[in-house]
């Protein structure tokens, strides 16, 4: 199984929409994150620190006079976390009208599955009650694992 059925002809095509999703490595792997909680992609900037903070914040950046929290996506998902340089990515996206920066190792491509190609995660990738991920999905060979930011994200509000 490939990527996104691409077909001009609409031979082979299911009728599922597709989904738009932003991918980015994380500690080696691929995740993904829906368009429609993206706000914007940013080159590595030096976060601000903030004294008692989580593991997981790594400070604030300022995006256009608002203070955002920069979060390690890495650190949340128990993957390895690598140095910051300056070939990260900082990924903006936004919950509950609240804006969240996460660091990525590398932001990648935009993707277009469709809501077909997309499988639920196993039950032993789920933490407790929620898991980190809601969909996978196999693109160019390589597993693409869709976030729940809803899952991801509240673990750094009180921390923010």
């Amino acid at each position: 199984m490939g990527g996104p059925i691409k077909n001009d002809t609409g031979e082979g095509q299911s009728n599922a929409e597709a989904v738009e999703l932003l991918t980015g490595l994380v500690g080696g792997e691929v995740y993904a994150i829906d368009i429609g909680s993206t706000r914007e992609i940013r080159s590595w900037t030096l976060p601000s620190s903030l004294p008692d903070a989580t593991p997981h914040v790594l400070g604030v950046i300022n995006l256009r006079g608002v203070v955002v929290p920069l979060l390690n996506l890495a650190a949340c998902l128990g993957a390895t976390t690598r140095t910051q340089s300056e070939r990260n990515g900082i990924i903006v996206v936004e919950l509950d009208e609240t804006l969240f920066g996460l660091l990525v190792d590398a932001v990648s491509d935009i993707i277009a599955p469709t809501e077909d190609e997309m499988q639920s995660p196993p039950d032993a990738a789920k933490s407790g009650d929620q898991s980190y991920m809601k969909a996978m999905t196999l693109v160019d060979e390589k597993m693409v694992r869709v976030l729940n930011l809803a899952s991801v994200l509240p673990l750094f509000q009180d921390a923010a």
